[in-house]
């Protein structure tokens, strides 16, 4: 049977990483067995739910490759013969509102008129008592009179679900194994709210049985919700998917990812420069390793080597420090031209004017390379290359200060207006030169030097940053750091 798995955000927000981690994994489940990876947008919350959020889950998603074989799509469209594939859609359709009023036909769920002010009674009562905290099914048996009574109050029901009173709710998790729950501790949940609009619980079980989702990867969050769940599956006499909950992920104090941890929406991810095949590596590894324990993959490799049994069942620690260096990692594969490409955004928004430089841009971005961890570093540090220095302050006490500086910016100055050919070699070679003859040891030179030209004790390798300057750009900055050297 074709497994069919699916990605149902609610759209309250932007997608967090605890949701693009459960749309990977959906995604590498389905890729790995040829099955369909489908999105449906859950937005029966009614005040909270935005297009704005729509929009920014599908550009999420977009962003980190998890192309989707069926489901709602960001022109307005559909993809695939079970839609609508938005929840509220589907509620405008009346798709919900039958199958609640064939489980109210048949006693196994009921109207609720209880106010708000009452259940909040209920609560603090059972708190006294120290009761678990559920609903005591006061509507369970209502008369018609007495709803006709309730009605003429004003009184708007909800729709409930019976739970059975006794027994055990039980199933195999493909991730916890064994999982099971007493059916007294369980509560009569609404399934349909006053304002006619189906709740999470509800509407996600029917539309998972008329989209015929095969396996339901899901956060352990829901582990209370499944067995809900179940029991609905079971009253409507469906077929039980799989079940298989992912691990929590907690931050690096162990308390659960949230923003005081920093960044938690991918979008906030890719701004701070980080790129999109990162994101998909390091999220693969949030509770789930191969035997190996790999930590890298090409291209394909994680749709090939993903498997639930490699999920583990205790919380995944979010480690931004390993998040920086494996996003290092994937820029250092980068061609320079790829890079320059994903870098251009950042200089300009960085007010950096490009054509300012005679060196095509990307042998500049390039120098560095092998020191960037996030995108948005890049524009200061080259900045200096198309814009005059911003001379670091300790780096000019620490440097420019020192004796003989000023002689060595002099000497260095007409070494470099004499040479024939201002290229790398030619200008390490003669900086080495004056070095020598001049009794200075080479550091005493290319500090000063380096300073003077780029405004940082640190850079990129000096005599190629002197070349990609040019003569007349470093000559002119050598004299203006003599200022500073007083």
């Amino acid at each position: 049977m074709n497994s069919r798995v699916r990605f149902a955000p609610s759209p309250t927000g932007h997608l967090h990483i605890g949701g693009a981690r459960t749309a990977l994994f959906n995604y590498l489940f389905a890729k790995k067995y040829g099955g369909t990876f489908i999105l449906r947008i859950e937005d029966t919350d009614e005040l909270r739910s935005t297009d704005e959020s729509v929009k920014s889950i599908f550009e999420s998603l977009q962003w980190m490759g998890l192309a989707w074989d069926e489901g709602a799509m960001p022109d307005g469209s559909q993809k695939g013969s079970y839609g609508p594939y938005v929840q509220s859609a589907r509620e405008a359709a009346g798709i919900y509102k039958k199958y609640a009023e064939g489980l109210i036909k048949d006693g196994k769920a009921y109207h609720c008129y209880c106010t708000p002010a009452e259940l909040d009674d209920m609560r603090k009562k059972a708190q006294l008592e120290k009761r678990p905290l559920k609903y005591e099914g006061n509507c369970r048996a209502l008369t018609e009179a007495q709803k006709k009574d309730f009605e003429a109050q004003g009184r708007s029901p909800v729709i409930r679900f019976r739970m059975p009173d006794g027994g055990v709710t039980a199933w195999n998790d493909l991730i916890h194994n064994g999982v099971e729950f007493e059916n007294k501790l369980l509560y009569d949940f609404v399934m349909i709210k006053a304002s006619g609009y189906p709740t999470y619980n509800f509407a996600c079980v029917v539309d998972d049985h008329l989209m015929e989702i095969t396996h339901v990867i899901r956060g352990d969050d829901h582990i209370s919700n499944t067995p809900l769940q179940i029991n609905l599956y079971q009253a409507l006499g469906w077929k039980i998917p799989e079940f298989a909950h992912l691990s929590m992920i907690l931050g690096p104090d162990g308390t659960r990812l949230s923003k005081r941890h920093g960044a938690t929406s991918v979008g906030e991810y890719r701004k701070e420069g980080y790129l999109p095949e990162t994101m998909k590596n390091y999220l693969a590894l949030l509770g789930w390793s191969t035997p190996d324990s790999r930590q890298l993959f090409n291209p394909g490799e994680l749709e090939e080597k993903f498997d639930l049994k490699g999920c583990q069942k205790s919380p995944a620690i979010f480690d931004p420090v390993k998040l920086q260096w494996m996003n290092g990692e994937y820029i250092r594969k980068m061609t320079k031209e790829q890079l320059v490409a994903l870098a251009m955004p950042y200089l300009k928004d960085a007010g950096i004017n490009t054509a300012a430089s005679y060196v095509p841009v990307a042998d500049i971005v390039g120098l560095e390379q092998g020191k960037y961890k996030l995108l948005r570093e890049i524009p200061a540090l080259v900045k200096f290359f198309f814009a005059e220095a911003e001379y670091d302050e300790h780096a000019v006490d620490k440097v420019l200060k020192n004796t003989d500086v000023l002689k060595i910016l002099d000497g260095i100055k007409q070494v470099y207006l004499g040479l024939d050919e201002f290229k790398e070699d030619r200008i390490e070679a003669a900086t080495r030169a004056f070095a020598k003859d001049n009794g200075f040891k080479a550091g005493q030179v290319f500090h000063p030097v380096r300073v003077s030209l780029s405004g940082r004790s640190d850079g990129p390798t000096l005599f190629r940053m002197i070349e990609y300057l040019g003569r007349d750009e470093a000559v002119k900055r050598l004299e203006k750091a003599k200022e500073l050297a007083v």
